[in-house]
């Protein structure tokens, strides 16, 4: 690259997007608790900070714990190659989530 008469320009650096995994509101609650059992089981999620008392438990609902499930498990997954879908439950989003006690890993 050259920038001015013939000075070589400075490499722009990557920047590194920061994405989040989280329920997408309007699938159905009974849809959203299936993927939600699967991250939690089998996917692998840490789903400690979900349960009673734990740092993310309120709000105490469907999508918000979906949420902090679907980040874990994709989180987790990504680097092997896994996407944040769940069955069509799951969206990708670019604003930290995070909350008071609540802090949605990023890896």
């Amino acid at each position: 690259m050259v920038g001015k008469v013939g000075e070589p320009m400075a490499a722009t650096p990557m920047v590194k997007e920061e994405l989040w995994c989280l329920a997408k509101p309007s699938v159905p609650l009974e849809k959203l608790q299936v993927a939600l059992d699967y991250a939690c089981g089998t996917g692998g999620a840490d789903c400690g900070p979900i349960k009673r008392n734990g740092s993310c438990c309120s709000p105490d609902s469907v999508v918000a714990h979906a949420s902090y499930a679907f980040n874990s498990y994709w989180q987790k997954d990504k680097k092997n190659g896994g996407v944040c879908g769940l069955e069509g439950t799951a969206m990708l989003i670019s604003s930290d989530p995070s909350f008071l006690h609540c802090r949605f890993i990023l890896a």
